[in-house]
């Protein structure tokens, strides 16, 4: 669930080659499905349920737009964790993005969600293992990049713990090192305050 009562910052996370990979364990009970078909209203649900959307409308227009024109893509890179009675209750992918005008793509953890009542049971340490592994999977063992928040702070944890580590992009104007500054300030405080 989204921290809204702290600063919003944007946090740019880097995996950088050659750091190990860590299992995508789930505990019992759970298990990993790749997208099919229709599947976005379960996307939807899950990432208005975290509160990244205002409505599950919101998000499902988001995802038509950004992502279902690009199935095949989809059905090997976005992946969901379903609970024994079969409900998609997490997501994650395994995306890739473009900041530059020369075309370069960098492989991209994206979109990682727990329904909020499934929320401390590892779900979302284990979809963005798996994500990572599938990343590592397609595009070889070079650098994987994750955008997420200062309103995401427990994820940047959880992120640190998988091998991950705050970063910037001079370049790229919410990612820049002077955003880099304020986002380690906002969750050292953070952390200060939890001790």
């Amino acid at each position: 669930m989204l921290n809204k009562s702290v600063p919003f910052v944007k946090v740019l996370m880097k995996r950088k080659a050659g750091i190990p990979v860590p299992e995508a364990s789930l505990p019992d009970g759970f298990k990993f499905v790749f997208f099919k078909a229709g599947d976005e209203k379960y996307w939807a649900e899950i990432e208005a349920s975290v509160l990244e959307f205002d409505s599950e409308q919101q998000a499902l227009e988001y995802f038509r737009e950004r992502f279902l024109p690009h199935l095949p893509e989809l059905e090997k890179r976005c992946i969901f964790v379903e609970n024994a009675r079969g409900e998609k209750i997490s997501t994650s992918m395994a995306w890739y993005d473009n900041f530059y005008p020369h075309g370069e793509i960098f492989p991209w953890l994206h979109w990682v969600a727990v329904k909020p009542e499934a929320q401390g049971l590892g779900l979302g340490k284990a979809a963005s293992a798996k994500a990572a592994q599938l990343l590592l999977e397609i595009n070889g063992d070079t650098d994987f990049y994750l955008g997420t928040q200062t309103w995401s702070h427990k994820a940047v944890g959880i992120y640190e713990k998988l091998g991950w580590e705050m970063t910037y992009m001079q370049n790229i104007r919410h990612y820049s090192r002077v955003n880099y500054e304020k986002a380690k300030k906002i969750i050292k405080r953070i952390r200060r305050a939890k001790r």
